[in-house]
Formats: structure tokens, C-alpha cells, sequence
């Protein structure tokens, strides 16, 4: 089932962070917004519904994230509308956490995933789809949909560099959720 996007939440003493772009939902449609960096990355996990449907559940239920080295923390068990998600890296002092949203999911016979937006703190400005699909030939394939741009500093400083890490980053979800998928 598609749930749509919500719209821009209200800040309250307890949840003081907004979304960091305009485009609230936007990795849904074909065509990104302009003025951002753009990122599509696509890998073959398997085949069947057994694939599938592993694929599906290791992204809605951040499986996928923790299993790549990342550490996660959401108010949700799966992926729905809503849900706030802390990506980490590193470790005591010198971890870094980034907050982000679920803006969408979809959990649909033949595709299941979500997108998160980026929120007040985090480091780019934009949002990143995690969808696996399965085609009618029984393949099933995992595609990351990016669209970001720097929010702060020392991202603008590191330019090209944080392209390339997110690439980096993508193909090794697509390799950790093809290790998931095939058991």
C-alpha cells in the first residue's frame, strides 16, 4: 500500500526539527529537483519471492543499514511514514549521527521501500529511497534514489568527495542487501 507524504511537520518542544529542503517526497517521481546532486544506483539481489521478500523486510526494517557497519536508531520498527532515524558511524566520541524522516513507503506486491528526508543537524540537505522491486522475469533488484546538496561547512569544503562517499555508500547497501537476500 502507497502512503503519501506527509506535509512539513510542526515544531514542538519535544521534536524541534524540520525538514532541510522544499521538496518533501520528491525521490518518488522519475525526475529529481535541480540543483541538487543526483544519485541512482541499482544492483540485481536475486531472484523469487523468497528474495524478495528477504530484500524487502531487511530495508523496511533497517536491517539493511545496521548489517552494512552503520548503526541506527528509529521510533518505529519499520519504515513508515513519519518515523525519525538516526544513521551513526564511528564509535564513543568521534561518532557521528545524522537525523533524518520517512517522508514515504511503499509496500506494494511487487515493490517495497521507503525514502528518507534529510533534518535540521544533518550535514547535506535532501532526501535518499531505498526501494527493492521485484520485475515480472521473477528478478529482484535494489536501487538507491538520491537527491542532495551540502548544509554545512565542511561539506561544501569536501565538494567531489561527498559524491563519491555516497556512492560508495549505495553500492554497499546494494551488496549487503544481496547478501541478505540470497540467505
Amino acid at each position: 500500500m502507497n502512503r503519501p507524504a506527509p506535509g512539513p511537520r510542526r515544531a514542538t518542544a519535544a521534536s524541534p526539527r524540520r525538514f532541510t529542503y522544499p521538496e518533501v517526497g520528491a525521490t518518488r517521481s522519475p525526475a529529481l529537483p535541480d540543483g541538487y546532486h543526483h544519485l541512482r544506483h541499482r544492483t540485481l539481489v536475486g531472484h523469487g519471492r523468497d528474495a524478495f521478500e528477504a530484500a524487502g523486510a531487511a530495508v523496511t526494517t533497517w536491517r539493511m543499514h545496521r548489517a552494512s557497519g552503520a548503526r541506527l536508531r528509529a521510533d518505529a520498527v519499520r519504515a513508515e511514514p513519519g518515523a525519525r532515524v538516526r544513521v551513526s558511524v564511528g564509535a564513543g566520541p568521534l561518532e557521528y549521527g545524522v537525523p533524518c524522516e520517512v517522508v514515504w513507503t511503499a509496500y506494494e506486491e511487487r515493490r517495497t521501500g521507503f525514502a528518507y528526508g534529510t533534518l535540521t543537524g544533518h550535514p547535506e540537505s535532501g532526501e535518499e529511497a531505498f526501494v527493492v522491486e521485484q520485475l515480472p522475469d521473477g528478478s529482484v533488484w535494489f536501487t538507491v534514489t538520491a537527491f542532495s546538496r551540502p548544509a554545512r561547512w565542511y561539506t561544501r569544503v569536501a565538494g567531489p568527495l561527498v559524491p563519491v562517499a555516497q556512492r560508495w555508500y549505495a553500492r554497499r547497501l546494494g551488496r549487503t542487501v544481496r547478501r541478505i537476500a540470497r540467505g
